[in-house]
């Protein structure tokens, strides 16, 4: 009776919240399951459900920082499928994973304490995913809502929303099918003040667009706050956080003594003398203040977060009083050079560099075998534009290990790739796949945006035909109180010390990629973010100008190097005709013509060759294979076959019909071999096609219609 009494109250702590949204229900519920967890929410929206968690720890390390981690993970049994591979289970996190990670902290970091540095893990695992729904969005919504119900002293909670649009209309929470058919898929969080993350792509989407979208969603962004609320006042733990601020005495100390080297140093425009000479103020500064000789001496951890905060206290006043770290206006755009080509082989490439800042961008063509699968918790697909982004450390002067892409490295690859993907050409007008990588051989900030640029401008020079050019900018700020000013073209001083990198990148259109980063507490309101967007479109137009006096359009072909690819569309059922018995035919004509032939279910037919004649050719005899035969149509034809009753007659590769020996000639004749014989070529006419699809022909009609024209041109000419 004791452990059925023990049992009863479990079940009875369970809490459940639930909002409909779209005529399904959001649905929020703890206590239930992973009990140990300091937080534990599933949230479930359709058929789709994230098990969203947070444990937490103080640190055993001395480090000046908050070592936050965030793993999200879609198991492929949430959507009843096998892993591939070898070993049949999940392995390393996929690039949808990594960027859904990304977005969730980088949604919940700012909404810490600055002094924080316990050890905090959130893991969101998506244990069952419908064919509509995306999990990304249930797990900022998870974490959030597992933050808030925890002891961890989170600033929260936030709300996060997808918005789609399909003909001028906006949609809450589209599902798959309909991000595809529409042309903006916008995702913004925040917590109650406003917007403090935004991931946006879209096909030239005009900026008041952007906002209306922001607008819209921000309503339902306030109604999941309100719900993680009432979880959290029926099932929250109370907060616990013991502060660990600065020693006011030792911060007035830093700026009386050193403030004004400081702030000397803050104008240097080069970031390598002005680094240089902020280590050796820095080190001066510590040496001087942990002096044990001394009587105030403080310990070097202290000293250290310090200087750092009078430091930037004295970045973001100078900033405010009109002076940027390397002496540009609010609204000027660091020199900007391009070379286009850059490199000899590659079949395109740009370099492309913006004050420090310098991406090498190179374009590789490739065919359909060449398509990146994608294995996840959904229907796999092929994946035929790769845009790959590298950042070495020697691009910052440093020495790191060199492993795989990092998630920073994933994150902006994946910026770059969504901002140039609504431009490429499609498929049926251009075969090839297509994959960029761009190496950051220089970086002072807004390298993803730099990307941006050097990609469009490599594609052009390999002669990719994009509709038009893309361009990208990163859009700066620094508030405080009332004060606040927009910089374009943030460095990594400005990005580090200020309040947001808001990432714009598009045409002269539209916008086709956005991601918002913002800092502080709260969010952005509506007001700031279209000044933003118009601050970011000025500049994009401008850079766009600089790319367009070097090059403008793309070539009129693609490299020498670059492999030749065409497609052919063919009825599905005529597929067994070009591959023939056993592969005998498309052998035939791979031998033939010297190209590779791939054949999709769709009908789709890839010819691939060095050689775009070889590749016509081949094209030509495909067509001719697969082409209808129509009625009333003169073919040139190929007796195959003669016999007492009439001729048998090619008149497409493969396709031949019978020519009656009574539809011979004009004439009576008893031999059809009085007229052809085996190997002649001779018009014919169809006449018909029976139900059997036998095709009937007449080189008497042929004739007669011949040499109707014939007399037709002659009357033309005497008249």
């Amino acid at each position: 009776m004791e452990n059925d009494r023990i049992v009863q109250e479990e079940i009875t702590t369970v809490t459940t919240i639930e909002k409909e949204f779209r005529s399904q229900k959001l649905i929020l519920q703890t206590g239930k399951v992973a009990k140990q967890a300091h937080g534990a929410v599933t949230v479930q929206y359709g058929d789709t459900v994230v098990l969203a968690t947070v444990v937490s720890a103080p640190s055993t390390r001395e480090i000046d920082y908050f070592p936050l981690q965030v793993e999200y993970r879609e198991m492929q049994y949430a959507g009843g499928k096998f892993p591939g591979g070898f070993f049949k289970r999940e392995g390393r996190p996929s690039t949808k994973e990594v960027l859904t990670s990304r977005m969730v902290d980088r949604t919940l970091r700012p909404l810490f304490p600055d002094d924080f540095c316990d050890e905090v893990q959130i893991q969101c695992v998506v244990v069952s995913a419908d064919k509509d729904n995306d999990a990304d969005i249930l797990a900022v919504i998870g974490a959030s809502a597992a933050l808030a119900i925890s002891h961890v002293p989170f600033q929260g909670p936030i709300g996060a929303v997808r918005i789609g649009r399909i003909n001028n209309q906006f949609i809450l929470f589209p599902t798959y099918h309909e991000r595809n058919e529409g042309d903006l898929d916008l995702v913004i969080a925040g917590p109650t003040e406003g917007i403090n993350m935004i991931e946006m792509d879209g096909q030239e989407i005009p900026e008041d667009v952007v906002v209306e979208a922001c607008r819209f969603g921000m309503k339902y962004i306030q109604q999941i706050i309100t719900i993680i609320k009432e979880l959290a006042n029926k099932a929250g733990k109370e907060k616990s956080y013991q502060a660990h601020p600065i020693d006011e005495e030792l911060l007035r100390i830093i700026e009386e003594r050193y403030g004004e080297r400081i702030r000397q140093v803050k104008q240097i425009a080069s970031k390598k003398a002005r680094w240089e000479a902020m280590v050796n103020l820095r080190e001066e500064v510590l040496a001087e203040l942990t002096n044990e000789q001394d009587e105030q001496s403080w310990q070097a951890k202290d000293v250290h977060k310090a200087f750092y905060k009078v430091e930037g206290k004295i970045q973001r006043e100078l900033i405010l009083s009109g002076i940027r770290p390397d002496g540009r206006g609010y609204d000027d755009i660091r020199p900007i050079t391009i070379e286009v080509p850059a490199l000899p082989r590659t079949h395109g490439s740009a370099l492309f560099t913006r004050g420090e800042t310098q991406s090498l961008a190179t374009v590789t063509l490739g065919t359909p075998r060449d398509m990146q699968k994608i294995d996840w918790v959904q229907e796999e697909y092929f994946k035929r534009f790769m845009l790959h982004y590298n950042f070495p450390p020697f691009c910052v002067g440093e020495i790191r290990p060199i492993r795989g892409p990092s998630r920073r490295e994933i994150g902006h690859g994946a910026l770059a790739e969504k901002s140039i993907e609504p431009v490429l050409p499609s498929q049926d007008d251009f075969a090839y796949t297509i994959r960029v990588v761009s190496e950051i051989l220089e970086s002072n900030g807004s390298s993803s945006m730099a990307s941006v640029c050097s990609a469009s401008l490599a594609l052009m020079n390999a002669g990719v035909p994009i509709k038009r050019p893309v361009a990208g900018v990163s859009i700066g700020m620094v508030r405080e109180g009332d004060k606040k000013v927009l910089l374009t073209d943030i460095i990594g001083e400005e990005d580090f010390h200020g309040d947001m990198d808001f990432k714009v990148a598009g045409t002269r259109q539209g916008i086709t990629g956005v991601q918002l980063d913002f800092k502080p507490l709260g969010g952005l309101d509506l007001e700031t973010i279209a000044e933003t967007l118009a601050r970011a479109r000025d500049a994009r137009f401008r850079i766009l100008e600089k790319m367009d006096s070097v090059i403008s359009k793309p070539g009129p072909e693609v490299s020498i190097y670059a492999p030749k690819v065409v497609t052919v569309k063919i009825d599905p059922e005529k597929i067994g005709k070009i591959i023939g018995t056993g592969g005998k035919t498309i052998n035939a004509l791979q031998s033939k013509h010297g190209v590779t032939i791939e054949i999709e279910e769709d009908g789709t037919v890839w010819i691939i060759s060095d050689d775009m004649e070889k590749v016509e050719k081949a094209k030509a005899e495909i067509e001719a294979m697969t082409e209808e035969v129509e009625i009333g149509k003169i073919y040139k034809g190929k007796v195959v076959g003669v016999k007492d009753f009439g001729a048998f007659v090619e008149i497409l590769p493969g396709q031949d019909g019978l020519c009656h020996i009574s539809q011979l000639a004009d004439r009576h004749i008893d031999n059809v071999s009085d007229i052809c014989k085996v190997g002649d070529s001779m018009p014919v006419k169809v006449i018909g096609i029976d139900e059997q699809g036998r095709i009937k022909l007449s080189r008497k009609a042929a004739m007669r219609e011949m040499q109707g024209r014939e007399n037709n041109k002659g009357q033309k000419g005497q008249r």
